[in-house]
């Protein structure tokens, strides 16, 4: 005999058949009714009505339908897009009267430069000799047609073909989730056993009449939940009836607080450093042109000096002392051959890579002659479009090793030690070229996934040049990457804004190990 407590009899009760009609009509059968629904109906926690629903279930009184759904909605991109159109087509909008030159529609700008893509892929406009950019056809009928090039409200995206809501997807318009519901009916097995209650409550048993299939607790007295103190001390536990529980049974998932991926791996990269015997170092975020530029023999018309490529800040820097001021003055003269000006050095900028806080270490320590090994993870700033693969701000892992006998294979030994601890088996070099190192090479991993190698850092032994102006005694072995390329390696990760969206989805379901 099945023995309900009182929130198993409520939910029973609430799927109960319609009433036959006067005429002796059968009931009709009964629907199926949302869980969720029911829980707010009957004032009841929905895991405490899914308990009851796998009891009901298990007794055959009712029967569950689990149904799962693809929920669509608009991401921050998609939401631009919903209020101001799709770029494509705001561009078509532009070229209705005519050729418009390439440099004129703002392509600089990222919703332009996607709507100029966008369109070229539809060819929905051409791209002429003379670098304008014309209507096709296919554009002149869109024109004539804005209704389907207008996104539908969140209410109706699921309504669109799957083909379109894939594109919107690829494009990062919309993201999908998936939502599971639970339908609930009751069987004729169930019907019955609340007749049988109702009649039992209405009139008296009599002497040797057959027990009811189905037991009803007739208060919450009846039956014990959760066995308190009270019970055992009264002893009313022993007439009461011990509620049975399903630990299979569904319920809602647990959700702690984590640490966000990108902070488990910067412990992860500070240990793994620590653990190879280096110190850390730490510099200024708003740092001087001197110390991000000129201290690492970056000449000053180099165009990554530029408004395009640098936040500049207003102000000026304290002077450099003299003596360090001459050295690099010298170096940019004699190397680059112009008359370097101590104004542009102490213009005050964001930094743009923390090879900056190396160049202020290594000075620090330039009278120091024991051999020294620093790294640094810090944020650092480029003033250019975010796109799929770009940020305005991230983090980069700078290491440098300071000792008389550093040589060119042991810096590659370094490397390989270092990406090996950070789980990557197949590791390459390749030569390469940046301002401040002479020889530099480019380090390469293998990903199996995509059976390809991949950058993922530059690395190389400091120029004389900067190392005689920051008064090094001895060869400076340098390496740096962007902290957010491993974790976009690792976790098959093609989009890099999506480590920042906050997505709690995404945060929740991303794995805890490294």
């Amino acid at each position: 005999m099945a023995s309900l407590s009182p929130s198993d009899a409520r939910l029973l009760a609430a799927l109960r058949p319609a009433a036959p009609s006067e005429s002796g009509a059968p009931s009709a059968p009964s629907s199926e009714r949302a869980l969720e629904e029911l829980a707010c109906e009957l004032s009841l926690n929905a895991d405490t009505l899914r308990r009851s629903s796998q009891v009901l279930s298990e007794a055959g009184l009712i029967s569950v339908r689990r149904e799962e759904s693809v929920l669509w909605e608009y991401t921050p991109a998609g939401l631009d897009a919903l209020a101001a159109g799709l770029p494509e087509y705001e561009l078509i909008q532009k070229l209705s009267a005519g050729p418009v030159p390439v440099v004129d529609l703002g392509t600089s700008q990222a919703r332009m430069g996607i709507g100029l893509a966008m369109a070229l892929r539809a060819k929905l406009v051409a791209l002429l000799p003379d670098k304008r950019v014309s209507l096709t056809d296919a554009g002149r009928a869109a024109l004539a047609h804005p209704g389907a090039w207008s996104l539908p409200s969140v209410e109706k995206l699921s309504s669109l073909p799957d083909e379109r809501l894939s594109e919107f997807k690829r494009r990062n318009l919309v993201s999908s989730r998936t939502h599971s519901s639970e339908w609930l009916s009751i069987t004729p097995e169930g019907g019955k056993a609340l007749q049988e209650n109702e009649s039992a409550a209405t009139s008296v048993s009599s002497e040797g009449a057959a027990p009811a299939a189905v037991s009803f607790s007739s208060s919450d007295s009846d039956s014990i939940s959760i066995l308190k103190r009270e019970h055992l001390l009264s002893g009313s536990w022993k007439k009461s009836d011990l509620r049975r529980y399903d630990v299979t049974a569904p319920v809602q998932p647990q959700l702690p607080a984590r640490r966000h991926p990108m902070a488990r791996l910067r412990e992860r990269v500070r240990s793994i450093f620590l653990g190879m015997g280096f110190e850390e170092m730490e510099g200024p975020m708003a740092e001087s042109a001197f110390w991000n530029f000129d201290a690492l023999f970056q000449p000053q018309d180099h165009p990554a000096r530029d408004l395009a490529d640098t936040f500049y800040l207003p102000g000026e820097s304290p002077r450099p002392e003299s003596e360090l001021r001459d050295a690099v003055k010298g170096a940019h003269e004699k190397g680059w051959r112009y008359e370097w000006s101590e104004r542009v050095a102490r213009q005050m900028v964001m930094r743009t890579h923390t090879t900056a806080v190396s160049a202020r270490t290594l000075r620090e320590t330039a009278g120091d002659s024991r051999p020294r090994k620093f790294f640094c993870i810090g944020k650092v700033f480029r003033n250019e479009a975010t796109d799929y693969k770009h940020l305005a701000e991230f983090f980069q892992v700078e290491g440098i090793i300071s000792w008389e006998g550093a040589t060119f294979g042991h810096l590659l030994g370094t490397l390989k030690a270092f990406y090996s601890k950070l789980g990557f088996e197949q590791i390459r070099f390749r030569p390469s070229f940046f301002p401040y190192t002479e020889p530099s090479l480019e380090i390469e991993v293998f990903h199996p996934a995509r059976q390809a190698w991949l950058e993922l850092g530059g690395a190389g032994i400091m120029r004389p040049e900067v190392c005689e102006g920051l008064g090094c005694r001895y060869p400076v072995l340098a390496w740096g990457l962007s902290l957010e390329r491993p974790l976009m390696l690792g976790s098959q990760i093609e989009d890099i804004r999506t480590l920042y969206r906050n997505d709690l989805g995404w945060l929740r379901n991303f794995p805890v190990s490294d």
